[in-house]
């Protein structure tokens, strides 16, 4: 076959071998067996051009991404010519850099090995029979194995999320039937889940993607909260790689306490009002829809605290004007 440029450094390098053949196309990248000293077999990963690629709102996952160079992260801000490159170059780098982190954290990922010019080298997933592992989206299952599959992944989701990052495109499309399990796949956009704001959303998504493909076989999946619910464990730090999540989420049922609130905003209210008397500032002015009203003065020259019926609209007024006062 016909060695693609992108891969031409490395056999001159003998960093690899030989290349054998195409083993699958995404809208990332080209995939290829390749050969390694004197006949090991692994992948070679050869991302495409930006222009080339179909994958969409980047925006959402390159947000908390930072380098060290702060010269590359201000040119990355202004999407110069020379960020653009960055953010391409930095974009390829990510899927290396998240799985020598999950593989460190005993997800099961393929092992990487090297990111050299661009081409990520990895382990080749092997299935059972020991040809490349087939995807899970290309498989018949039967209820059982189908359920196993399931908790299988949902651990490997909480083992991702306990070390820190959300896979973020995750479905049957990039999981690999390995002969020691499945096998996640495919991480460029790999999110950190403490830095970036539309982490909670994209877990929600992975969990519901594989509920909803698994439920094919497993009907009792359907529109059950995992991803919801292994959230919350996130957010309350009583996450651990060994979390069983049950598919059942007891949201809170109580409501807002309005008057404590109000009780609270009054309180606040009354206490700016009496340091401000006693460091002789005058009084402030409440902001009003119609016009601007200053709050009556009493013979002591002190503004008279808010009553007890006092409204919310009168309250966040007040409060609003002391705020301002202090600007």
């Amino acid at each position: 076959m016909r060695v693609p440029p992108e891969l031409e450094p490395l056999l001159d390098a003998g960093l690899i071998d030989d290349v054998l053949r195409p083993l699958m196309s995404g809208k990332e990248a080209q995939v290829y067996l390749v050969s390694v000293d004197g006949g090991d077999l692994r992948v070679a990963k050869v991302y495409k051009d930006a222009g080339r690629r179909s994958f969409k709102h980047r925006a959402d996952y390159l947000e908390g991404r930072r380098g060290r160079n702060t010269r590359s992260e201000r040119a990355k801000g202004k999407r110069s010519a020379y960020g653009r490159r960055e953010i391409e170059a930095s974009w390829r780098s990510a899927e290396y850099d998240a799985m020598r982190r999950l593989w460190r954290a005993g997800v099961r990922v393929p092992e990487p090995y090297d990111f050299v010019d661009g081409v990520l080298i990895m382990e080749l997933v092997r299935g059972p029979d020991g040809d490349p592992a087939p995807r899970l989206v290309d498989v018949d299952l039967e209820e059982g194995e189908a359920r196993r599959l399931f908790n299988q992944l949902l651990g490997e989701v909480t083992r991702m999320l306990c070390a820190g990052l959300v896979h973020g495109d995750l479905s049957d499309f990039n999981v690999l039937l390995g002969h020691r399990g499945p096998t996640i796949i495919d991480f460029p956009q790999a999110i950190d889940a403490a830095a970036n704001q539309n982490a909670r959303r994209l877990l929600i998504r992975d969990v519901d993607n594989l509920t909803s493909f698994l439920a094919r076989w497993v009907p009792d999946l359907r529109r059950r909260p995992y991803g919801e619910e292994l959230w919350n464990h996130y957010e309350r730090a009583t996450l651990t790689p060994d979390t069983r999540l049950t598919g059942r989420l007891r949201r809170s049922s109580k409501k807002a306490n309005l008057e404590s609130v109000m009780d609270e905003i009054s309180a606040a209210i009354k206490e700016e009002r009496r340091r401000r008397t006693a460091l002789g500032l005058p009084p402030v002015r409440r902001r009003s829809t119609a016009a601007s009203v200053t709050v009556p003065k009493t013979k002591s020259r002190r503004p008279p605290p808010p009553s007890d019926s006092a409204s919310a609209d009168d309250l966040f007024s007040d409060l609003d004007a002391l705020l301002i006062a202090e600007d």
